[in-house]
């Protein structure tokens, strides 16, 4: 037992540290020391108050001790024995640490598109998701910032990916940094994708940070968590999403007339008007 609590100290003191450095430093970049020179890049122009973000800080502290135990239990206990953790990393070939990594992102972004579609049920967004929905303009302290009956159901993907993938302690930890860095990219309020980045597939595949910070502002749509599938399948894509990540381009990027891939999203635009 005195092993499994030092386990639990030891795991929740990293990932708070985890968390202040991966959400602090885009914090301290974007909100403290250059926050005109980055305006351009700004989703919504208001800003959020300090009020704001000692309560994002303190509800993670809570969602982090949640995760922490969920990690606790399934790594250092005998529920392990349940799970396909295994603990000699040469029991899989070195390139599979990376195929589970991609597979177990893909799991947890289903897992999260249903979870989340669930919490906004009007049932439970009062009771547990009404938290999160309190950042209307997100910061990077929001990637965490849950009801702690929320931190259950978001931490619960994991003992999901155990239970379904071979997983060594290293991967695991890989993909919840991994998770993370796409999280507080998500709540950054700022979109930070290069200009090249819109014309490309990856751009009809994944998410962006003005794709979460939409969800945030209008309440619905947007439910994904790592790519735009599900949310496209179902159809619950906000309608005005590319149109606003090309309005926050223009304000990066002043459009060249001349630059044949935006001549091209032009005709495009104008043949979708035209339908």
């Amino acid at each position: 037992m005195e092993k499994i609590i030092e386990s639990a100290v030891g795991i929740f003191s990293i990932s708070a540290i985890r968390y202040f450095v991966l959400a602090g430093v885009p914090f301290m970049l974007f909100y403290l020391l250059m926050p005109a020179k980055l305006n351009k890049f700004k989703i919504q122009q208001k800003s959020a108050t300090k009020k704001d973000f000692i309560r994002e800080v303190w509800h993670s502290m809570q969602s982090t001790f949640v995760f922490s135990i969920i990690a606790v239990v399934l790594i250092f206990t005998p529920i392990k024995q349940y799970t396909r953790i295994y603990s000699q990393i040469d029991d899989f070939p070195g390139w599979y640490i990376g195929v589970a990594l991609v597979l177990s992102l893909v799991i947890h972004d289903t897992y999260f598109y249903w979870m989340h579609r669930l919490l906004h049920h009007k049932k439970l967004f009062k009771l547990a998701h009404l938290v999160h929905h309190k950042s209307t303009n997100p910061s990077p302290w929001t990637s965490y910032s849950f009801h702690i009956l929320e931190a259950f159901t978001e931490g619960f993907v994991l003992v999901l990916i155990v239970m379904l993938l071979p997983m060594h302690p290293l991967t695991i930890l890989l993909f919840t940094v991994t998770g993370f860095i796409i999280n507080v990219y998500g709540h950054l309020g700022y979109e930070i994708m290069p200009k090249w980045f819109r014309f490309t597939l990856a751009f009809e595949v994944l998410n962006t940070s003005v794709h979460h910070n939409l969800h945030h502002s209008k309440f619905k749509g947007n439910y994904g968590l790592y790519f735009r599938f599900w949310d496209r399948v179902m159809g619950t894509e906000h309608p005005d999403y590319v149109k606003e990540y090309d309005r926050l381009q223009d304000q990066r990027f002043a459009r060249d007339p001349f630059d044949k891939r935006e001549l091209k999203i032009q005709q495009k635009e104008k043949y979708e008007q035209a339908l």
